[in-house]
């Protein structure tokens, strides 16, 4: 088994695909009709068309100078064209039957007339040479279409039907799961089946059947590609690549002898691995909408049947991937087929930082670069997310001049993600500036003055070019899976803490709180919805989650008046947050207006230097923090 794993499969002899001949048959024929209508057109521009009862009116008139007479058709000129100097056009009456009687009697006819008549008979020999030209155009137009859908390896048609999976060698993939941070949990699932390729007599002595098939379950980004390719690698055995939308043809039953073409070709090397990204667009649930004939559930049918019929104690291991598995077909999740599920999910803390550990090896560090902390701001970040970020830095790095990424470089690129880069040729007025300062203090005291929310890191009114004029960046301290319904209302307070800035000094309300307002309307609508944290619906649901590792969206799925009563629930709990947002800044106007205007000075300041002014300053009414936080908390 060792030896069979070390040596590279033999590559099957290329065949020329019979597709291919069959189109070049097709288009030399289509050229050829196309050559012949066209030929035709072009013969008979030449002529005036007539009929054959007005030659016969010229015959009878002897009004004839010249007459011609093909097997098909009879041209003659009249006495008048041939008067003419120049550009003479001779009549034809075509579509006639000359090779019977009538042929005769019209030569009969001709050749009793005078003499001034030029009559010239042709005999019909030109059939055959019609046959040879057809021929020969078919011979040079085949030849020609053979030779381009050899070169484009097989052309259309010929590669119909054709299995479009890629074999991948460990040297060739270069990746183990040393290159895949942040998954052990995935990892560890994944590694009894590479020892089931290197050592299958472990398993089949006590009987044990390894599952004949693993879905990758996770958001877009986490990896679930990456680690296919490890488990191949880690396992040194061939690696079968496809994504499910290669099966996916205009024709029915294309898809499905693909799907036979690919494990007819892993049967041959196994062990091996066969892995289908996105598998959902072949395995979409079926219906009977539109009839069983399509060649989704064809393709979808013979995929389940190969699962079923190839024995896995051979060694082949099919895996799959999908963001999508709620949609999936339930014959596809049954015992026997992708029965193992493994949850690709977003990494927590120690993952990020492992993550960008791997993907830091061969970037140039400074020595002030400090990964956990930007593991701490990368909240929520996946795999891909975390790389991009360590690109973007690397490219700051070298347009600033420096040899070496530093600190700053991670932490700009990591704003530059979320905002977008600055727009520096942006003018604003200074009534805009003091609005924008105004609502982003707003936010930033709110969420300092509150006892359950995020340290606040930076505040500034530069804008960028995500749209955002200005914004507020908070840094958690730790990870944290769940909240409490208090942190949750921490966090509408300080997301409506913008708006209420605004009214509160200017009197006006701005655009500028339009995704503010967007983000604590959705908050407080999961809050009503799906964690049961409203009075008036106590710990009903009347919503649910689809396409969890997508858009994560949430639907209701109640009546028209349990609707009608989310709404109010929701527009309730955000007028009672913007209340308690606008008094508690009305407390602590002092210093709103002292950090406003430093902000106005600045543009950008750091999270260290709003609470330094917190710390040293005192609210309007002599009450120091400790107080106005009791204020918020009653």
């Amino acid at each position: 088994m060792e030896q069979q794993n070390n040596q590279p499969p033999k590559k099957p002899e290329e065949k020329r695909p019979k597709g291919s001949i069959w189109f070049a048959i097709m288009v030399s024929v289509a050229a050829i009709l196309l050559i012949s209508v066209v030929w035709n057109a072009v013969v008979r521009s030449q002529y005036t068309q007539t009929t054959l009862s007005d030659f016969y009116e010229e015959l009878k008139n002897n009004n004839l100078s010249e007459v011609e007479i093909r097997y098909d058709r009879v041209l003659y000129m009249t006495k008048e064209e041939a008067a003419k100097p120049a550009a003479r056009q001779k009549a034809c009456c075509t579509g006639l039957p000359l090779n019977g009687e009538l042929a005769d009697e019209l030569t009969k006819l001709l050749l009793e007339l005078d003499a001034e008549v030029d009559v010239k008979i042709e005999e019909d020999t030109s059939f055959i040479t019609t046959i040879l030209l057809y021929v020969i155009m078919f011979g040079i137009l085949f030849g020609g279409m053979t030779l381009l859908t050899k070169r484009m390896g097989g052309g259309m048609m010929g590669n119909i039907g054709g299995n479009k999976a890629k074999v991948y060698m460990e040297k060739q993939t270069g990746v183990t799961f040393k290159d895949v941070a942040g998954q052990d949990e995935a990892k560890e699932s994944l590694l009894e089946i590479i020892d089931f390729l290197h050592n299958p007599q472990k398993y089949t002595e006590i009987g044990a059947k390894l599952p004949k098939g693993a879905l990758l379950v996770g958001s877009p980004g986490t990896g679930k590609t990456l680690l296919a390719k490890a488990v191949a690698g880690e396992a040194n055995v061939p690696f079968f690549s496809i994504s499910g939308s290669d099966f996916v043809e205009m024709f029915v039953g294309v898809g499905a002898s693909r799907v036979r073409d690919l494990f007819r070709e892993a049967a041959k090397v196994a062990p091996c691995i066969v892995f289908i990204d996105e598998i959902d667009a072949i395995g979409r649930s079926r219906d009977s909408r539109y009839g069983g004939n399509s060649e989704h559930e064809q393709t979808l049918n013979q995929l389940l049947g190969e699962i079923d019929g190839f024995d896995s104690s051979k060694g082949v291991v099919c895996l799959a991937a999908t963001n999508r598995p709620e949609i999936l077909d339930k014959a596809l999740l049954r015992a026997g087929r992708f029965d193992r599920q493994i949850i690709v999910d977003r990494p927590n803390l120690q993952g990020r930082l492992d993550t960008l550990k791997v993907h830091t090896r061969k970037i140039k560090l400074a020595e002030d670069v400090d990964l956990r902390k930007l593991a701490q701001a990368t909240a929520g970040a996946v795999g891909a997310d975390l790389a991009n970020l360590v690109n973007e830095a690397a490219l700051r790095a070298v347009r600033n001049g420096r040899k070496a990424v530093t600190q700053e470089d991670l932490l700009v690129s990591f704003e530059t993600v979320i905002a977008g880069t600055e727009k520096k040729n942006t003018v604003l007025t200074d009534t805009e500036k003091r609005i924008i300062a105004y609502h982003e203090v707003g936010h930033a005291l709110v969420a300092a003055l509150e006892k359950h929310s995020q340290p606040v890191s930076k505040i500034t009114i530069v804008p960028h070019t995500s749209g955002a004029l200005g914004y507020t960046m908070q840094m958690p301290e730790e990870e944290k899976y769940l909240q409490t319904s208090q942190e949750l209302l921490t966090e509408l307070r300080t997301l409506v803490g913008g708006r209420a800035a605004e009214e509160l000094v200017f009197g006006v309300q701005t655009t500028g709180a339009s995704n503010d307002i967007q983000r604590a309307t959705a908050l407080a609508r999961n809050m009503v919805t799906l964690y049961g944290m409203s009075d008036a619906l106590g710990l009903m649901a009347p919503a649910s989650v689809t396409n969890q590792y997508l858009d994560n969206q949430s639907y209701l799925d109640c009546s028209q008046e349990t609707s009608a009563l989310v709404d109010k629930e929701v527009q309730k709990l955000l007028k009672a947050c913007y209340t308690e947002a606008k008094n508690l800044l009305t407390s602590h106007r002092t210093m709103l207006d002292e950090i406003s205007e430093h902000l106005l000075a600045k543009e950008t300041i750091t999270g260290d230097e709003l609470m330094a002014f917190i710390n040293n300053s005192n609210t309007a009414d002599g009450e120091d923090l400790a107080d106005a936080e009791d204020f918020v908390s009653e």
